[in-house]
């Protein structure tokens, strides 16, 4: 009977001396598990409220497909990444109606390289965008003019490579301005087209050009991107001044 009594007490004694470490471990592991916003703890997942979305950012690219690397004050900002969650959507300020989110958490986005708030999330680089910010959606590991599509009213241009006109024989640069100071270009092939914006009331407003049609558009409109090495603008439909048919 003793013997037993003292080889209880025996594993008290180890009980309590563990449950204290036991219990540290789970704090600290609890702790390493933890969401984290900008280096502090946060419970729960980040959720994105209306029509923002949580962007998980690519990491920037360190050296060019040619093998000569890009020191770190050259690189540019990055401005695309993987969609990780999605607000549910914003209703209209005057008539209610909701306005649903075109994207989709995993979808990868191109967005505009001023556009949105940067944070650290889980100690990797996100931005939080509205989805109005974001000029393309893409499958794959890169985006290119055959694998990606515009959302809303958004517009893909490709602009020309040389960007002169001959007019009566009369060469005019479309890039440089009446000062002589250099401007986007103004005009280029449609690429692809988005499904179109919906309005207040709900209804859905198509874009007025399609792919294949030559446009010109407002100047200093849309962002720039390059894909395959060539130029592209993302403009918006109420950017598009005239259009016509290409040359067969």
């Amino acid at each position: 009977m003793m013997q037993r009594l003292i080889l209880l007490i025996c594993i008290l004694c180890i009980v309590n001396a563990y449950i204290p470490s036991y219990k540290a471990f789970n704090r600290f592991k609890l702790h390493l598990d933890a969401n984290k916003l900008d280096g502090n703890v946060i419970e729960g997942e980040l959720k994105p409220m209306s029509n923002n979305v949580l962007v998980k950012v690519k990491e920037a690219l360190e050296s060019t497909k040619g093998g000569l690397f890009i020191p770190d004050n050259a690189q540019e900002r990055p401005t695309e990444g993987t969609i990780v969650a999605t607000g549910p959507g914003r209703h209209h300020s005057e008539t209610g109606y909701k306005f649903d989110m075109q994207v989709n958490t995993g979808d990868n986005v191109l967005y505009g390289k001023f556009d949105g708030t940067s944070l650290r999330y889980n100690d990797v680089d996100h931005q939080l965008l509205k989805d109005d910010d974001i000029l393309l959606v893409y499958e794959g590991d890169e985006a290119k003019p055959e694998n990606v599509k515009c959302i809303k009213d958004f517009i893909l241009v490709k602009l020309p490579k040389i960007e002169e006109i001959n007019m009566g024989g009369i060469i005019l640069t479309t890039n440089v301005g009446e000062e002589g100071s250099k401007k986007k270009p103004d005009r280029g092939q449609v690429v692809t087209v988005g499904p179109g914006r919906v309005v207040s009331n709900g209804e859905l407003i198509t874009p007025c050009c399609e792919a294949g049609d030559m446009i010109r558009f407002r100047d200093f409109a849309g962002a720039e991107i390059m894909l395959n090495n060539e130029e592209y603008v993302v403009i918006k439909n109420h950017d598009v001044m005239v259009k016509w048919k290409a040359k067969a």
